[in-house]
C-alpha cells in the first residue's frame, strides 16, 4: 500500500508498506477520505513520524472474527489507539485513556497506524457507522473538523441565548462556527488572516475582529449585551495572547472552552479571573462517543457549510503541495483522497 511520509524539512513523498491484515477485533478500513491536520507541522520541521494523520472515513474491508462492523461498511474513523478498559473509555471519553494501545508492539509493525494511507488498522469500536445517503468527505468531518469544537459546545451546553467567542479561525476554528451557529448562538470571531476571517463571514459569524487591533477586546466588549461581555468562549488557536482575550473578553460567570494544543503557559489569575469574575474554564479534545448519533446526525445537516469548510483536494501523489496550501493559510479544511487518480 501507498502512505505519505516526511522525507526532510518542507519536503514530503509517498513511501510502499505491507498492507496491514484484520485480527482479533482489529479491521482493516480502506482510506476514502483523509482530512489533513497539525501533521502539517511535522512536514515543516522535517520531523518524520510514524503515524502520518488521524482521521478517516472509508470502507471495512477485512475482518478477522465477527465484529461490531461488516465488510463493506462504511465508517468513520476515530482518533488514537486507547485501552478500551479503563474507566475513561468505558464511560466515552476515550480521548483521555492513559494506557494507549503501543500499535507496533501489538502488531510488529507500525504499518496500518497512519490515516494518510490507503489502509489503516482500527479496533471496530472506534468506527462509527456514516448513515445512507451521507458523503465520506462529510462524515470525515466527525473528527478534528468538527469533532473537538462539538465536544466543547456540548459541555458549555451553548445555544441560541449565546453569544460565543471563537478565537483562531483555522479548520478547527472555522468548524466551531459551524457548530455555534447550528445550535443558534451568535458568532464572533477573531483572526488575523482576511481569507479565514471572510470564510468565518460565510459560514455565519457576524463578526470577525482582527487581534492585531489595539483595541480589540474593546471591540469584542461593544458587540454584547450590555457590554458585559461574551457569554461563552472557545479557543482554538493555542496562542496564549487569545487564551487571555478568551478570558478577558467573557462576562462574569461565563465559560471558556480550551480546544487549541498550546506548549506555552498562560497567565491566569485566581482572584480576579477565578473568584471574582467566577469563570468556568474547560478543556476539550474531543467529543464523548455517546454524542456520536448527535453528531452524524448534525453532519447530515449542515452538508452546504462543510461544502464550504473543505476548500482544497488532494490525491496521495499530491502531498507536496497539499502541505503548501496548508503552510499558506489560504485555506479551510484539506481533504486527502488516497485512491483518487488509482487503477481500482
Amino acid at each position: 500500500m501507498k502512505q505519505v511520509a516526511v522525507t526532510g524539512r518542507q519536503q514530503a513523498g509517498i513511501q510502499t508498506m505491507a498492507r496491514p491484515r484484520a485480527r482479533a477485533n482489529w479491521v482493516v478500513v480502506k482510506v476514502h477520505v483523509a482530512p489533513m491536520c497539525t501533521e502539517y507541522k511535522v512536514f515543516a520541521s522535517g520531523a518524520n513520524h510514524a503515524a502520518m494523520g488521524h482521521e478517516a472515513a472509508g470502507e471495512v474491508i477485512e475482518v478477522a472474527q465477527p465484529s461490531r462492523v461488516s465488510v463493506g461498511d462504511r465508517v468513520v474513523v476515530m482518533p488514537t489507539n486507547p485501552c478500551g478498559k479503563c474507566a475513561l473509555c468505558l464511560d466515552g471519553d476515550y480521548i483521555h485513556c492513559q494506557d494507549g494501545v503501543d500499535f507496533a508492539a501489538l502488531h510488529g509493525a507500525n504499518a496500518g497506524i497512519s490515516t494518510m494511507a490507503q489502509y489503516l488498522l482500527k479496533e471496530d469500536w472506534l468506527l462509527l457507522p456514516i448513515p445512507a445517503g451521507m458523503s465520506y468527505e462529510h462524515a470525515a468531518m466527525a473528527c478534528c473538523g468538527l469533532g473537538p469544537t462539538f465536544g466543547a459546545l456540548q459541555a458549555m451546553r451553548a445555544d441560541r441565548h449565546d453569544t460565543l467567542l471563537i478565537t483562531g479561525l483555522g479548520p478547527v476554528g472555522l468548524g466551531a462556527v459551524i457548530n455555534a451557529r447550528y445550535r443558534g448562538a451568535r458568532v464572533i470571531g477573531v483572526d488575523s488572516n482576511f481569507f479565514r476571517a471572510n470564510m468565518a463571514l460565510e459560514l455565519g459569524a457576524a463578526a470577525v475582529i482582527n487581534p492585531l487591533d489595539e483595541d480589540a477586546l474593546k471591540q469584542i466588549i461593544a458587540l454584547t449585551s450590555n457590554g458585559r461581555g461574551v457569554d461563552k468562549a472557545v479557543d482554538c488557536s493555542g496562542v496564549v495572547a487569545a487564551h487571555r482575550l478568551c478570558i478577558d473578553a467573557t462576562r462574569r460567570k461565563g465559560m471558556v472552552a480550551f480546544v487549541g494544543e498550546c506548549s506555552a503557559d498562560t497567565p491566569l489569575r485566581i482572584s480576579s479571573d477565578m473568584i471574582r469574575k467566577g469563570l468556568t474554564l474547560i478543556g476539550s479534545w474531543h467529543f464523548n462517543m455517546a454524542d456520536s448519533p448527535r453528531m452524524m446526525t448534525m453532519i447530515g445537516e449542515v452538508g452546504a457549510q462543510l461544502d464550504k469548510l473543505i476548500t482544497h483536494r488532494y490525491p496521495l501523489a499530491d502531498i507536496q503541495t497539499a502541505w503548501e496550501t496548508q503552510l499558506s493559510g489560504q485555506c479551510g479544511k484539506v481533504i486527502l483522497q488516497p485512491w483518487e487518480g488509482e487503477n481500482v
